[in-house]
């Protein structure tokens, strides 16, 4: 019964900010309110600089991975630990502590997703890289590790809820990418290095 805390405890540190709060450290500009308006690494790169980019980073990943780990390492079963990925999730995309008012969820999945298995979140880093080194399009590189993560999880978890917990991280992760999408379709999505 108390394994489902898990869950409420995984939302809310995913809903801690990193960019708001390392771009409130570095002072810089508050990452919602300019360049791309997204909470995420890649806009305090694009506000800021590299070193507040690359915290951000870790720090979006880490909040994923840690509740997940620790619920695993607690002994929690495999659907508890899938549902508390997904609080985790959504707690980057929904924010309590931020007016609901999230990123888009790319590196906290890495994290969430790293936590359940090592392997799903190194064959997730390895997809992400690939598709990056031949397109240069990061959001391409997201939308392929995402569309191939439920089979990755099936394949090494061979649990169907589990399975479907990792759909919708996937779901989500194509919903916050709507423009992005769009712009891809388009031919006008940024490529790595261009800005």
């Amino acid at each position: 019964m108390w394994d489902w805390l898990w869950l409420p405890l995984g939302y809310l540190m995913g809903s801690v900010s990193s960019a708001v709060i390392v771009c409130k450290l570095w002072g810089l500009p508050d990452p919602r309110t300019t360049g791309s308006h997204n909470p995420g690494a890649t806009n305090v790169l694009r506000v800021g600089n590299k070193a507040a980019a690359a915290v951000t980073l870790f720090g979006d990943v880490f909040k994923g991975w840690l509740p997940v780990a620790l619920a695993k390492g607690m002994g929690a079963g495999s659907v508890i630990v899938a549902a508390t990925a997904l609080a985790a999730f959504l707690g980057h995309l929904y924010p309590l502590f931020f007016r609901f008012k999230g990123g888009k969820g790319v590196a906290t999945s890495l994290g969430v997703l790293t936590g359940m298995h090592w392997g799903l979140g190194l064959l997730l880093a390895a997809t992400w890289i690939a598709v990056a080194k031949l397109s240069r399009i990061s959001s391409l590189s997201a939308l392929t590790a995402a569309a191939l993560a439920p089979f990755y999880a099936f394949w090494l978890l061979r649990d169907p809820v589990t399975t479907f917990l990792v759909a919708l991280i996937s779901f989500f992760l194509f919903w916050r990418h709507r423009s992005n999408i769009q712009r891809l379709l388009r031919g006008e999505e940024d490529r790595i290095g261009d800005r």
